[in-house]
């Protein structure tokens, strides 16, 4: 049976997931397209509903991925044009969309990890900044992202986009700023934060392991006592007249010095 009213029941729960309210009371979040579905189920995803638009499913890969979830038991709620439009945020809808279970990893079940290791955002505003911080920590291999204090949902719809479905690829945690400090000192993790007014160029030292990138807030940076708290401080160099730079393109050239260097270690090893 189709859903051709948009005031159904089912589709304003659907449509509610915009909001992060309705994403943390039901602990579910919305996929839209056809690569961030594919992206979740082959990931492992839990997908608790596919919502499906005939008239728009035009991809023969889309109608082969619906037939292979309905046949491992996942519901397919068929939909009208109108009424997938009625919730998607998407520009030109593919009728795909999947309705799929938030994956949180509790801290202190994280182990240590070497380079590239850990991603730590404190209080990180912008979901397409952590979208895409997740994004370059899947693709460098990093262990995963653990959001520090409040900051945005990184299953918010923007947040998702951004990070092309490597929300599902990643480890990721929350905790606060007293739980993260005691965690990295149990696990004796190396703590590498940023700071402009660092004397440290960050190509120009060595990253011991295990290791925590630790990245101030958009607005803020690092305070005075998460500072105190990191084992290296480093800066990365300003030439032109910006004083600053966009938190996810400082976190992508951190991560992958990290990588560059953790790739360095490797060959010297080998060469033992």
């Amino acid at each position: 049976m189709m859903i051709t009213s948009p005031a159904n029941p089912l589709i304003k729960r659907i449509r509610a997931l915009r909001q992060r309210k309705a994403r943390d009371e039901t602990g579910l979040c919305c996929l839209e397209g056809i690569r961030l579905v594919a992206e979740a189920a082959q990931c492992g995803a839990t997908i608790a509903q596919l919502v499906v638009a005939p008239a728009l499913l035009s991809s023969a890969f889309a109608r082969t991925l619906v037939e292979a979830q309905a046949h491992a038991g996942v519901p397919v709620l068929e939909v009208s044009a109108e009424v997938f439009a009625s919730f998607t945020q998407k520009d030109g809808p593919q009728g795909l969309a999947a309705i799929v279970a938030q994956r949180w990893f509790a801290l202190t079940d994280l182990p240590p990890a070497p380079p590239p290791g850990w991603v730590a955002l404190v209080e990180p505003a912008d979901p397409g900044n952590l979208g895409t911080i997740i994004r370059t920590a899947d693709a460098v291999g990093a262990a995963g992202v653990i959001i520090v204090g409040p900051g945005a949902d990184p299953y918010d719809p923007a947040a998702l986009r951004a990070s092309m479905g490597a929300a599902f690829a990643l480890r990721l945690a929350r905790a606060s700023w007293a739980d993260f400090a005691t965690w990295t000192k149990r696990t004796q993790s190396y703590v590498v934060g940023t700071s402009d007014q660092a004397p440290t160029d960050f190509q120009a030292v060595a990253y011991p392991q295990p290791l925590v990138l630790l990245m101030g807030s958009e607005r803020q940076g690092l305070s005075p006592d998460q500072q105190a708290h990191c084992d290296l401080l480093v800066s990365l160099p300003m030439r032109g007249q910006s004083d600053s730079l966009n938190l996810a393109v400082a976190s992508g050239v951190m991560l992958y010095e990290l990588l560059r260097h953790g790739g360095l270690e490797a060959r010297a090893e080998g060469t033992n």
